[in-house]
């Protein structure tokens, strides 16, 4: 069998879950759209169900997945709906919405549910991406709670450099969000990773955790809390074949590196068609049987080049880890011009294998 696989340690992201709520005394939902990032969603769901206030999802598609595989807890759909027609599963399924666009609210204001909806009400406090804008936003909200399609409604907004904390942008969308919510009854949500990870003082009333969740820290620098995280992903494969190279010799396509001294190429089972990134640098740092090697040459397909010149007890059959303990999914990313939210979610073929324990938490 072919050696490329991530291992998934749910205990590890149960661990994360636990820190980010260790941060606040509020409510968090996990956030696992997107597959949970690449992680597993039924798997990451089900890890967490004994500890999560509610699940997070980018869409009902994901949401009806987790509902089937017996996940009971609510689920937030970040992206509302995208037809009316699905309303009525909606309903059905007991589903949470955001609202974010005026379509929306007409669409829920003209339906007939039988059943209310709890809403999560999208300001647009700076980050321009969805929302309403702060003068109309009130008006809404009140044109919202008046409706007896309305079980419930929360004021939310999404943070554009939370991870940037010298720039300035997160007080202004704080005092945006604090200046337009003031007069509004009802719970707040205002942080992803990185409010969560470093402004307190925005916490509100539930937390949007997402990929601290799978142990990446959302900072370039060193964070005090993302420094407890665990990373959940180890992409894990083999030295598959060696050679050995004579200085001037290039590697791989486009002859991108060419040896320097007498050089002992390791090949690797992992490629982009795994979802290893092709424009993965030369340095690119990878862990051969726990010690630090690079990559050299240009990822192919299904394979890619590091060097064991250095490791002369590495060779054939010998562990590699892309990703994971010991070599942080951010470094990584940043040799190839990324961040490792597109690192987790572009894994295609590689097969999952799952691990738990029931170590506790500690701080």
């Amino acid at each position: 069998m072919r050696p490329a696989h991530a291992l998934i340690d749910l205990n590890a992201l149960r661990h994360n879950y636990r820190l980010a709520k260790s941060l606040s005394k509020n409510r968090a939902l996990a956030v696992i759209k997107a597959n949970a990032y690449g992680h597993g969603a039924v798997e990451c769901a089900q890890a967490l169900a004994d500890d999560a206030d509610a699940f997070a999802v980018a869409c009902i598609e994901e949401a009806l997945q987790l509902r089937a595989a017996g996940i009971r807890q609510p689920i937030l759909l970040l992206e509302g709906w995208f037809e009316a027609s699905e309303l009525p599963l909606i309903v059905e399924h007991q589903l949470w919405c955001v609202v974010h666009h005026h379509g929306q609210v007409q669409e829920l204001l003209a339906a007939q549910l039988g059943t209310p909806l709890h809403i999560w009400l999208k300001l647009d406090s700076g980050m321009h991406r969805v929302g309403f804008a702060p003068a109309e936003y009130a008006g809404l909200w009140q044109q919202l709670e008046r409706s007896q399609n309305v079980a419930s409604l929360t004021s939310m907004t999404h943070f554009s450099r939370a991870d940037e904390p010298e720039t300035g942008r997160t007080e202004e969308q704080l005092a945006t969000f604090e200046r337009v919510t003031r007069d509004l009854k009802g719970p707040t949500s205002l942080c992803n990773s990185p409010g969560v990870l470093a402004w307190p003082q925005a916490h509100g009333d539930w937390l949007r955790p997402g990929i601290m969740l799978y142990g990446a820290t959302p900072f370039e620098f060193e964070q005090e809390h993302a420094a407890r995280l665990k990373p959940v992903m180890q992409l894990q494969s083999k030295v598959i074949a060696v050679r050995e190279l004579p200085a001037g010799e290039p590697i791989g396509y486009g002859s991108r590196f060419i040896t320097q001294r007498p050089t002992r190429v390791g090949v690797v089972a992992m490629g982009y068609a795994d979802g290893y990134p092709r424009h993965a640098t030369d340095g690119t740092p990878v862990l051969v049987d726990g010690q630090r090697s690079q990559i050299i040459g240009r990822v192919s397909m299904d394979m890619l080049t590091l060097d064991l010149t250095d490791l002369p007890q590495s060779g054939l059959g010998s562990n590699v880890r892309l990703w994971g303990e010991g070599l942080d999914a951010s470094e990584v990313a940043s040799h190839a011009g990324t961040i490792a939210y597109q690192l987790f979610c572009n894994l295609n073929r590689v097969p999952r294998r799952f691990i738990s324990s029931t170590s506790s938490f500690s701080t």
